[in-house]
């Protein structure tokens, strides 16, 4: 690990750099001109919708929504849609935060604070305000952070953006201890998560455009419990480097799975009114198109499911003539029909 230094003078967030980190860093720029040029291509907007999609389903997703990502999508085509009035609120809500994207300054915390009260309005009191009281993080078994204290939350945000605005780290790498610092300071009642996720999505998109397209947030869904490990190691350690290696990493993936092919018209991205595919149909389709061999016990394992869910999916796939069995189980492999 090395720490990294700068001619930043005021508060810095503790942090150290490893080796693996600062090659992703080179790693993500030397792809992102490839990723920049596949947003160029003949179906670009039915791409971006779909990243669109996949990002708000799996940011609200990670803190329980339970909407599909074709709901989402006849929610933002402006569809009825019969779920709990709460998550349609959450998904509308996003809406609008998105659409509001790239008139919203990174640098800003009167922007942070803008961008929380459209993500929150209608479901906390306080949509818009740092919180005025305690709050901590719990899991099954407890406490698993306690925040600081509410008159804490100000300056110490205050001091973030300083940083932020000011530093002369790689803006990668200042995208993820943001991302970090934010979590462990709690500035808001409820929808820190989000909001995390939102605005480290935003930083990196004032580095490159791109980003804006880019939903490192599904990412982050198919790996949740890794990033909560991160977040926690990082907590422990007192520094967040666990947690920018993980996000960095996370990131060149995301890079490197949305650069290449066009979007397949068969294999629904749910911006294709024929078939609709759910989140674990599509980690599937994922999946396989870059290891045709990989076995029912396999796929679970990536996507952290069940191998009776794995059977089930790939069935409704298999029906669909969207996916198909070569060969033996053993021998054989997968192969998506276009």
């Amino acid at each position: 690990m090395t720490r990294r230094k700068d001619t930043y003078i005021g508060y810095a967030p503790p942090f150290s750099l490893s080796a693996k980190a600062v090659g992703l860093v080179a790693d993500i720029a030397a792809q992102m001109e490839r990723f920049a040029i596949r947003m160029e291509q003949d179906d670009a907007l039915r791409l971006r919708k779909a990243n669109r999609i996949k990002t708000i389903h799996s940011s609200l997703a990670i803190e329980g929504n339970t909407l599909l990502e074709s709901e989402v999508a006849d929610i933002i085509d402006g569809k009825t849609v019969v779920a709990p009035v709460r998550e349609i609120q959450e998904v509308k809500n996003a809406i609008r935060v998105y659409d509001a994207f790239e008139k919203l300054n990174p640098f800003s915390m009167d922007d942070l604070l803008r961008a929380h009260s459209l993500l929150m309005s209608a479901l906390t009191d306080d949509a818009g305000h740092f919180r005025k009281g305690g709050v901590g993080v719990y899991s099954e078994n407890g406490l698993v952070h306690m925040a600081p204290p509410a008159d804490k939350v100000y300056p110490l945000m205050s001091d973030l953006f300083d940083w932020l605005k000011n530093a002369d780290d790689h803006l990668l790498v200042r995208s993820c201890v943001f991302h970090y610092e934010f979590e462990f300071i709690h500035p808001f009642i409820d929808g820190n998560g989000r909001m995390g996720r939102l605005w480290q999505s935003l930083i990196l998109s004032r580095w490159h455009p791109a980003f804006a397209h880019l939903p490192v947030e599904n990412m982050v869904y198919s790996n949740q419990q890794a990033y909560y490990d991160a977040i926690a190691q990082s907590t422990k350690q007192g520094e967040s480097g666990p947690f920018i290696e993980f996000m960095l990493e996370e990131i060149f993936k995301s890079v490197l799975q949305h650069k290449g092919e066009p979007l397949d018209d068969t294999v629904s991205d749910t911006v294709n009114d024929t078939v609709k595919t759910t989140p674990t149909q599509d980690g599937i389709i994922d999946l396989v198109r870059k290891n045709p061999s990989f076995t029912y016990d396999e796929l679970a394992a990536q996507l952290g499911v069940g191998r009776a869910t794995i059977a089930r999916n790939i069935a409704i796939l298999k029906d669909r003539g969207v996916l198909e069995r070569v060969g033996e189980d053993k021998n054989g492999y997968w192969k998506l029909n276009k």
